[in-house]
């Protein structure tokens, strides 16, 4: 089930930062407003990836994997 992305509104965006523990100056409030709507929206479209049988990262084994790479 896709996750709906809803805009942040700079007002918002100033709530989450000061309950956060972070205050943001009044300058900044639509800027990162701005910035969170695009790190949401590439959040989104990796939510609809398949990852099939892709096994997680934990199994990665550092010099496992076959080089094939021409010279």
């Amino acid at each position: 089930m896709p996750f709906p992305v809803t805009a942040l509104t700079p007002q918002e965006a100033a709530h989450w930062a000061a309950r956060s523990g972070l205050p943001l100056p009044a300058d900044r409030h639509a800027a990162v407003a701005a910035t969170a709507q695009h790190i949401q929206s590439v959040v989104a479209v990796l939510r609809e990836l398949d990852f099939g049988d892709t096994p997680p990262a934990a199994a990665y084994r550092v010099g496992e994997e076959k080089s094939d790479a021409a010279v």
